[in-house]
């Protein structure tokens, strides 16, 4: 049906005085002696629009319950500080969809907990309005970037016989299921359907890697899975993921790109959503929209891991988790290092081999790997990447390692034959990121169907 989009409606005042034809959902609905004010949202402005639906031509009319879907019909006025209404009578208003009085969301100030045991009706709170158009706006963000700077777009793989991190942390997939008539692992699987084990990506990262050796800059965007048992408000099953991969590229290239790239996605959603912003602020994470602006006028720091580990132990704090070179480094020690050493955005570089993936340019100390990892003030670690380890011998070398069975690689060890080429990338959690702009703080609430675990619907 035709009808002009909210949003539109609310940001040209070209409109007013002529005849408009709006749909949307009632947010908020009241009536008097002689006019009725009913809100009206659609999903594409944080801001409703108010219908002032005049009773003189039905002095019986009820205003629509709140939920209800309408379409109404009126002619455009300007309100009360300089905003936008639409006047028009009750035959004006038309019902698309009834909403019963038991709508689990009349009430305001419904928890987030709440919320999330019906993730279907949800994103018509202005909570969740937002964060979906935000979303929205730093996934076109984040294409933009990677098609202005001659990167190519490439999908992946989402079903995979390897593991691209190495830690078995994969969701399997078969057609079989559960059965007692195979002797073994083996047997079963050569009666699957793909004749040998299955399950799904991690990562794009690898076979990203193989588009990169033929159009030297790509990346990829979309679902990664991970069987993980972990249940905090950082993790997802499933999730999505920006990994571009560069051929001729080094470690410095690689911070250099995910600085550019960071920093011109939160400068496009400052300028794009201000309304969503302003919101967050003010509801979720005083000063969101300052720290952002900090955060892109400035330069982000460089460390090194060994130097990190020497701050940590230096700093006087009384850490949960005790800090000695070749430990992890957890969020406690990540945020002490963005916030209260730099005060800034900080990459961290060069970390030991043993507690990064096997896939990393082995450093000439024989100890560290040309890693890096970008901490945020207060979230800690947004981005991991590396220089990719392109020497044929010593990828081999960190497999076996590993234990890693060479066959179930034999692709990825082939680029390392022809033609090899010094190359990097990283991976952006792009939940995470949603989490950082906008000051969510359950990584459950920054996605349209959570999958956790023990939680799937």
């Amino acid at each position: 049906m035709k009808h002009t989009d909210i949003k539109v409606l609310l940001n040209n005042h070209d409109f007013t005085g002529k005849e408009i034809t709006v749909c949307g959902w009632v947010r908020t609905s009241r009536n008097s002696k002689s006019v009725a004010f009913v809100e009206v949202n659609d999903g594409t402005s944080l801001k409703n629009i108010q219908v002032v639906v005049e009773k003189s031509a039905d002095a019986d009319y009820k205003e629509p319950r709140v939920g209800t879907a309408v379409k109404v019909t009126g002619t455009v006025v300007e309100g009360r500080n300089n905003t936008v209404e639409i006047n028009t009578v009750p035959s004006g208003v038309e019902i698309l969809g009834v909403c019963p009085s038991d709508y689990p969301l009349q009430k305001k100030g419904c928890s987030m907990e709440y919320l999330r045991s019906m993730p279907h009706l949800r994103g018509r709170t202005n909570t969740f309005n937002a964060v979906w158009r935000v979303r929205s706006v730093l996934a076109q963000a984040i294409h933009k970037y990677f098609q202005n700077n001659n990167y190519v777009y490439v999908n992946t793989p989402l079903i995979t016989g390897s593991d691209c991190e190495g830690a078995g942390e994969m969701f399997n997939v078969t057609t079989i299921g559960y059965s007692d008539e195979y002797k073994n692992e083996e047997e079963y699987y050569s009666n699957d359907f793909f004749g040998r084990r299955a399950g799904l990506s991690v990562s794009g990262q690898l076979e990203g890697e193989v588009a990169a050796m033929a159009m030297g800059k790509i990346y990829t965007f979309g679902p990664s899975f991970r069987a993980e048992n972990s249940n905090t408000p950082k993790h997802l099953a499933e999730f999505w993921h920006i990994e571009p991969e560069i051929a001729f590229a080094e470690l410095p290239d690689v911070i250099e790109i995910a600085e550019d790239m960071l920093k011109t996605v939160i400068r496009e959603l400052l300028d794009t959503c201000p309304d969503d912003m302003k919101f967050f602020d003010a509801h979720f994470e005083k000063g969101l929209v300052a720290r952002l602006e900090e955060l892109i006028s400035h330069d982000f720091g460089k460390v090194t891991y060994t130097e990190a580990i020497r701050l940590l132990q230096e700093s006087g704090e009384n850490f949960v988790y005790p800090v000695e070179w070749g430990c992890d480094l957890q969020t406690e020690h990540e945020r002490y290092i963005s916030e209260k050493v730099f005060r800034k955005a900080v990459f961290v570089t060069d970390y030991p081999k043993e507690i990064k993936s096997f896939y990393m340019k082995q450093n000439p100390d024989g100890k560290t790997v040309a890693a890096v990892d970008l901490l945020v003030p207060g979230v800690g670690e947004i981005i991991g990447g590396s220089e990719r380890e392109a020497d044929y011998d010593k990828l081999v070398a960190a497999m076996n390692e590993r234990n890693m069975n060479l066959d179930l690689y034999s692709d990825y060890l082939d680029l390392r034959k022809f033609g090899s080429v010094p190359h990097g990338g990283f991976g952006l959690g792009f939940e995470r990121l949603i989490m950082y702009t906008t000051g969510m703080s359950n990584i459950r609430d920054v996605i349209l169907y959570p999958r956790t675990v023990g939680s799937i619907r």
